[in-house]
């Protein structure tokens, strides 16, 4: 007997033009609205958002401190670190590469401040160069040493005939070249109900649910028999489904000596229907086993 279970997390609100809660890459896909902001989330901001904004952020940030710095020290008077060129914009350039050369604390000694004020700003920039690359060099460490999943899945769900029955099938792999120790995997149902606007849950049996280890690639299936949520429905009535599949990994990584999780999702729209996932691995000619990654969305027809 199917049984429905309770809000997982996503709500039970609904309608069809609702999107996954659940992007592919893990991220949540929530809108949020009227929610403050305190300093303590650049922390959790630096470290989340990608590299290359991340390194965009800093050079923009290093680019206009030392352009604040440059107009100071070319207001103050530029002759209070080098001799005046008489032009505005030639001074702006050697007060911005002093600023350059303070917040860096590299300081080739060919431009120095002389007055009380310049190296008093001098001073200033300098300290603030300190905290900021202690900053950012704190980031670098916390987004390398941040425990990460590294975990591929098949860009397709298919629903295929398995054992005298119909069964739901997914694949997986590591990204890495470690193994997956104790990966455990659990996966939940998502049916939109149209009518009612409502979303329905149920936690999937699968065939298997966890291993000991995983050194190639681990397909995912769900039996379709009297426990199933769709074992009244045919094989066109379940494609057709307004329906997600929400699953949640945890696996010990050695890279980190730690436990990680991955979340990933599927849209009922990515189901192919009498297909199967051809085979990812082989043997070489020395004996070894050779992964294809390319192959690890490649279907067949049966």
């Amino acid at each position: 007997m199917t049984k429905k279970i309770k809000d997982p997390g996503f709500g039970y609100k609904a309608n069809q033009n609702a999107k996954n809660i659940i992007n592919k890459d893990g991220t949540s896909n929530v809108v949020h609205i009227n929610k403050k902001r305190s300093l303590d989330d650049l922390y959790s901001y630096f470290i989340e958002i990608s590299w290359p904004k991340f390194f965009l952020l800093i050079l923009l940030v290093y680019t206009f401190i030392n352009i604040i710095f440059g107009l100071i020290y070319t207001l103050i008077g530029i002759e209070e670190i080098t001799k005046s060129t008489g032009h505005f914009f030639s001074d702006f350039l050697n007060g911005l590469f002093f600023s350059a050369q303070t917040l860096t604390t590299v300081g080739y000694g060919g431009i120095a401040p002389h007055g009380i004020t310049s190296n008093i700003i001098a001073a200033l920039e300098a300290m603030i160069g300190l905290l900021g690359f202690s900053f950012i060099t704190g980031l670098l460490y916390g987004r390398f040493s941040k425990p990460k999943a590294a975990i591929k899945f098949s860009e397709n769900i298919i629903l295929r005939e398995f054992q005298d029955k119909r069964a739901i099938m997914f694949r997986l792999i590591n990204s890495r070249k470690t193994i997956m120790i104790e990966p455990e995997i659990k996966v939940t149902l998502s049916i939109i109900d149209e009518k009612e606007d409502e979303r329905r849950f149920y936690k999937l049996k699968l065939q298997r649910s966890s291993i000991m280890y995983l050194p190639t690639v681990w397909t995912i299936v769900h039996i379709i028999d009297e426990e199933s949520p769709l074992f009244s429905l045919s094989n066109e009535e379940i494609k057709a489904l307004n329906a997600e599949l929400y699953m949640l990994l945890q696996y010990h990584e050695e890279s980190f000596a730690q436990d990680v999780y991955q979340i990933y999702s599927y849209s009922f729209s990515d189901l192919e229907v009498g297909v199967k996932f051809t085979p990812s691995y082989g043997f070489n000619e020395e004996g070894f086993t050779v992964l294809d990654h390319d192959k690890l969305s490649e279907v067949e027809k049966m």
